[in-house]
């Protein structure tokens, strides 16, 4: 899927944007967050989660065997590379399937979806925290 190409672009964008914060705003209050690195940590969690879920099946699999792994908070300097990481690994898991490929999501991550669904779920849960975040 050609398109995951974007989701990489605007991880990058914003997990950029993370990382130059000055600590006051990194741990400034956001609505539904207690600060703009947990907000930040949030996504990154859900995104590797949804990526854990493609890769099972890009492997072949029907979805992750056992529990999700979750991120590990590790502070709010850390929540920059921590969204990097989990936009890319979810962008490249969704490179490696058809756009029709169906993704096993469960219902907290929004549910089945096809890979392309899944992608612009992504994307828009990006745009959401860095307007969230801004």
């Amino acid at each position: 899927m050609p398109e995951a190409a974007s989701l990489s672009a605007a991880v990058e964008t914003l997990a950029d944007r993370f990382r130059s914060m000055p600590q006051s705003r990194l741990l400034g209050a956001v609505p539904g967050h207690p600060s703009r690195a947990a907000a930040a940590l949030a996504l990154a969690r859900r995104l590797a989660a949804v990526a854990q879920t493609a890769e099972a099946v890009a492997g072949g699999g029907n979805g992750p065997v056992g529990p999700p792994r979750e991120f590990p908070d590790a502070g709010a300097f850390a929540a920059g590379d921590q969204l990097a990481v989990a936009g890319h690994d979810l962008a490249a898991a969704l490179a490696a399937l058809p756009e029709s490929a169906r993704v096993p999501l469960p219902e907290p991550l929004g549910g089945p979806a096809t890979a392309e669904a899944v992608l612009a779920r992504a994307l828009a849960e990006v745009a959401a925290t860095a307007a969230l975040c801004g």
